[in-house]
């Protein structure tokens, strides 16, 4: 089988890669004979071509030869090469409207897709994700943007670090006031958000104590759902209820918006689960929060003021509490400043890269060598150009036209 690692087609480029030149150099010795790999050359991407040909990796103008194509954002649709096997992250799943038109194309093309966001194992369990780096970067980003908003500090940009190493020293600037963070989110991403806290000395507290006590340090608090979601009817909390039925909720969460100044969203939210807010509620003098590092980034998802994603060039924009008119990065002093940026981890690509490709080759090579795999059959999409049983719920989202 012969894998080529294409060049990342969407504006911005991303720099992550699904593998390092070492990583690489590693899976052509262990696999020769069986798998050979190639990379599509990039200007972009965090590791140059050069540092791939230094380990014997051969880099190539035309990709189009290989049987699988591996990249890591969406691959624009113009870019899709008829009847060839993709993988990356097609963010379909959930029928966003703005890739509605890519997974068109990719059926009219004939094209097979498999998805990295479905790779589970058989206890459904995600095998490779970048959330861990997604958590550090949108901390990282959310104390830049309350460094900038307050006049505190002044952090260097995350993606002009050169990898985590440099990132670390930059956190050594941080001076916090005794302020409250709350954070939701206990999976992947919420433990790069806490690894971040943690190691700028910020103590943590459980979160009836973030209600109710007075700190003379900053601290956080990790919720979980149960923290901030309740049933409907008596007030009580069914974690598997809660997951089958998210409609059955309602969100209790303005009590910790009352008494934080950032809120670091790192928790997946299903589009029939309530929003942790209204728009409307932070116009109100009890609504404390300042900063929002929305790391999920669902566009008019459980954060109501993440109406846009932002860049990696543009990270922040404001949210009016009186109009709810988006406003220029810090432009109001008692405006929320939000960072909703779609691909945080391409800020430390070489690092995110070295962990996504680890992941990979632990969980998805091994199942690309097996005459059956019934991991990537239930990760595939589409299979030479038609809806796969399990992903058949596309169909109508496919066939509409407008939004």
């Amino acid at each position: 089988m012969k894998i080529g690692l294409i060049k990342e087609g969407k504006n911005l480029p991303d720099k992550r890669a699904p593998f390092t030149p070492k990583q690489l150099s590693y899976l052509s010795e262990k696999y020769q004979g069986s798998l050979s790999f190639y990379v599509e050359s990039s200007p972009f991407r965090c590791f140059s071509d050069e540092e791939y040909i230094q380990e014997g990796i051969e880099v190539v103008g035309d990709i189009s030869f290989c049987d699988l194509l591996m990249g890591v954002k969406e691959v624009p649709a113009s870019q899709l090469i008829p009847d060839k096997t993709y993988i990356f992250f097609s963010h379909t799943i959930k029928e966003q409207a703005q890739n509605r038109g890519l997974l068109q194309e990719i059926l009219k093309k004939n094209i097979t897709l498999i998805d990295y966001e479905v790779l589970k194992d058989e206890n459904g369990n995600r095998t490779v994700a970048f959330g861990h780096w997604a958590g550090i970067v949108g901390a990282y980003n959310g104390l830049w943007a309350y460094g900038k908003k307050s006049g505190l500090f002044d952090l260097k940009r995350a993606l002009d670090c050169f990898d985590k190493e440099e990132l670390d020293q930059e956190l050594l600037k941080v001076q916090l006031p005794p302020i409250k963070i709350v954070v939701t989110g206990t999976g992947r991403v919420g433990k790069g958000v806490e690894e971040i806290l943690d190691q700028i000395g910020i103590r943590k507290v459980g979160p009836k104590e973030l209600l109710l006590q007075y700190f003379d340090e900053p601290v956080f608090s990790k919720l979980s759902t149960e923290e901030y979601y309740r049933r409907k009817t008596d007030g009580g909390y069914d974690r598997e209820e809660f997951y089958t039925f998210p409609d059955k909720y309602e969100s209790h969460f303005l009590k910790f918006a009352e008494v934080s100044d950032i809120l670091m969203a790192a928790s997946y939210w299903d589009p029939k689960a309530p929003k942790l807010f209204d728009m409307e509620d932070i116009s109100s003098d009890e609504f404390s929060i300042s900063v929002i590092a929305d790391i999920t980034c669902d566009i008019n998802g459980s954060i109501p003021t993440t109406v846009r994603t932002t860049s990696t060039l543009s990270p922040i924009y404001d949210i009016d509490r009186d109009t709810f008119q988006v406003l220029s990065a810090f432009g109001k002093q008692n405006s929320i400043s939000v960072m909703a940026i779609d691909n945080l981890p391409t800020e430390l690509p070489r690092n995110a890269t070295e962990d996504f490709g680890n992941q990979l080759i632990g969980n998805f090579i091994p199942e690309l060598l097996k005459e059956e795999s019934r991991i990537l059959d239930r990760a595939t999409i589409t299979k030479k150009g038609d809806l796969t049983i399990e992903f058949i719920y596309l169909k109508d989202y496919v066939t509409t036209t407008e939004d």
